[in-house]
């Protein structure tokens, strides 16, 4: 455990043991990958590359797309058509992270077994990444599969993370 370096990161985390009905759990991984993104953020990805947002402003574009995805899920929930989640029993909270693993407040973990989870992102967007992750021991995890965009969002946070602690110990100085 020497080598992982982790910062505080106060993210929740809802998991299961990977053990049983792997298949539906990796159903819901794909799911949510990037490609399975909403309608909207596919559009949005075509036009960009087809160079038809060039003299947008990205901001406003992207705050637009955000009321739509919002407005979007509205109407799911007023529908009852919500897509549906895996139900996940065990819930827990991150106290901190690193680049590829991450600590629980608890130590619940079974050394060596496979988790799958849902990590709720203090981001904006706010949404849940899907993660696999592996005991390293009772409270630490070992992340070992996240999809690319996941990947790139969990870097940039543990990032932002990092500078507000540096910004904490320069006004400690």
């Amino acid at each position: 455990m020497s080598d992982v370096r982790l910062v505080n990161a106060p993210i929740t985390l809802v998991y299961d043991e990977a053990l049983h009905d792997l298949e539906h759990y990796e159903r819901e991984f794909h799911q949510m990958s990037e490609s399975d993104e909403d309608p909207i953020g596919q559009w949005l990805k075509l036009a960009k590359a087809r160079g038809e947002t060039s003299e947008s402003d990205p901001v406003m574009l992207n705050l637009m797309v955000e009321l739509y995805r919002k407005m979007d899920k509205l109407e799911q929930i007023l529908t009852m058509s919500a897509p549906t989640r895996l139900s996940l029993i065990n819930e827990a909270m991150i106290e901190s992270i690193g680049f590829d693993h991450f600590k629980l407040t608890e130590e619940v973990l079974e050394p060596g077994k496979r988790y799958y989870g849902r990590v709720e992102m203090p981001i904006h967007p706010k949404r849940d990444i899907a993660i696999f992750f592996e005991a390293v021991d009772s409270s630490l995890a070992k992340i070992t599969q996240m999809h690319d965009r996941d990947e790139r969002e969990w870097a940039s946070y543990l990032t932002a993370r990092e500078r507000v602690m540096i910004r904490q110990l320069k006004g400690r100085e």
